[in-house]
C-alpha cells in the first residue's frame, strides 16, 4: 500500500484559534476528524494542559495517528466514530463539556495519497471511496446499482457538474456492457461525455464528479448537518469550534447553523435584548478565512480551504 503523506493545513491559525480555550488543566480538545494527526500533534504541544480526543471513522487513520501521537499517549483518546456521534463518544468517555473541537471536512491526506483507496481521478485504482473502508455501499455499487435519475441528482446536488445528467446515462449505457470496477473506465467516459470546451476550465473534468460519489458514500452532508449543532452543544463557555471546509456546499452549511445561533432573536428595534434572545456564539472569524499564497504554495491543498470559528458566550435552553 502507498505510504501517506501529510502537511497539515492552516496548522499555525488553528492552534491560534483553539489555544486560547485550552488554558486550564485538564481542557479536552476534540479532534473530530483525527486524519493523520498534524493538528492534534500541534495542539498537545503548543497547549500542555489539553487532553485530545481523535475521532475518525477510518481505522487505518486511527493506527497511523496512534504512532504519531505516541510521546503525548498519557493526553490522549483516540475513537473509532463519525464526527456526528460526538455526543456518544463523549457520553462514552465520561466526559462533560469540552473546551475546543476541530473539523477538517473532506476528504483526507492519507485517503487521497493511498491510490488503492479510490478517492483520486489522477491513477487507476479501484472505485471504493469508503472512508471507512469496513463496510458501506463502495463508489461502484453507486455507479451501478443507482438509477439514472438518482446518478444525476446525486452529480447535480453534491457535485455541481452540469453535465450531470448525460454523465447519468452514459454511465447507465455503459454499465450495461461491463460493471464499473476502476476509476480509469469512469475518467475515460467523463472526458467523453464532458463537452471540450468545458474541460478547458474548472479544473480536471473528474473532479465533480468524483467529489459526488465521494459525498454519497460516506453521507458527508448528511453526517455534517448532524455534526454542527452536536458539536455546538457539547462545548462549555468559553469554548470554541473551528470549521475547515473545502468545498461550498460544507461551507455553506455551517455558515447558516453559526450564523442562526450567533445572532440575537430579538426585533431589531428593542433598545434592550433580553436573555433568551442573546446570541450563544460569538464569531471569530470575519465571514470565512482563506489560506495566504504563501501557504498555497507550500501546501497546494490548502487552496480551497475556507475556516470559520465560533466560541460560545452562552447557553440558551431553546438551542437548535
Amino acid at each position: 500500500m502507498t505510504t501517506p503523506s501529510h502537511v497539515p493545513v492552516l496548522l499555525d491559525r488553528v492552534v491560534a484559534l483553539v489555544a486560547p480555550a485550552l488554558t486550564a488543566p485538564g481542557s479536552v480538545f476534540i479532534d473530530a476528524t483525527l486524519g493523520l494527526g498534524g493538528h492534534s500533534e500541534a495542539v498537545l504541544t503548543r497547549c500542555p494542559e489539553a487532553h485530545v480526543i481523535g475521532v475518525d471513522r477510518d481505522v487505518h487513520a486511527l493506527d497511523i495517528a496512534g504512532k504519531r501521537l505516541e510521546p503525548f499517549a498519557e493526553r490522549t483518546t483516540l475513537v473509532h466514530a463519525v464526527y456526528d456521534e460526538i455526543p456518544d463518544v463523549l457520553a462514552d468517555l465520561g466526559r462533560g463539556p469540552v473546551q475546543g473541537i476541530l473539523f477538517d471536512l473532506g476528504v483526507s491526506s492519507m485517503q487521497l495519497d493511498v491510490a488503492e483507496r479510490g478517492f483520486a481521478y489522477a491513477v487507476d485504482a479501484p472505485l471504493d471511496m469508503r472512508m471507512n473502508d469496513t463496510t458501506g455501499l463502495t463508489a461502484a455499487d453507486v455507479l451501478n446499482t443507482y438509477s439514472g435519475a438518482d446518478l444525476a441528482r446525486i452529480l447535480s446536488s453534491y457535485g455541481e457538474e452540469k453535465f450531470s445528467r448525460q454523465i447519468a446515462r452514459a454511465i447507465v449505457k455503459e454499465r450495461e456492457t461491463e460493471p464499473f470496477a476502476t476509476s480509469a473506465r469512469l475518467v475515460e467516459l467523463l472526458y467523453d461525455v464532458i463537452p471540450a470546451p468545458a474541460r478547458r476550465t474548472g479544473g480536471h473534468p473528474a473532479k465533480r464528479t468524483f467529489q459526488a460519489l465521494r459525498i454519497e458514500v460516506n453521507d458527508e452532508l448528511g453526517v455534517l448537518r448532524r455534526a454542527i449543532p452536536a458539536a455546538i452543544d457539547s462545548i462549555g463557555i468559553g469554548g470554541r469550534v473551528v470549521f475547515m471546509s473545502y468545498q461550498s456546499l460544507e461551507d455553506r452549511m455551517v455558515k447558516q447553523v453559526i450564523t442562526k445561533r450567533g445572532t440575537s432573536t430579538a426585533p431589531v428595534d428593542l433598545p434592550v435584548v433580553p436573555e433568551e434572545h442573546q446570541p450563544e456564539l460569538k464569531l471569530l472569524t470575519r465571514g470565512s478565512e482563506k489560506a495566504s499564497a504563501a501557504e498555497i504554495e507550500e501546501n497546494p491543498r490548502a487552496a480551497s480551504v475556507r475556516v470559520r470559528a465560533v466560541e460560545r458566550i452562552r447557553f440558551k435552553k431553546d438551542a437548535a
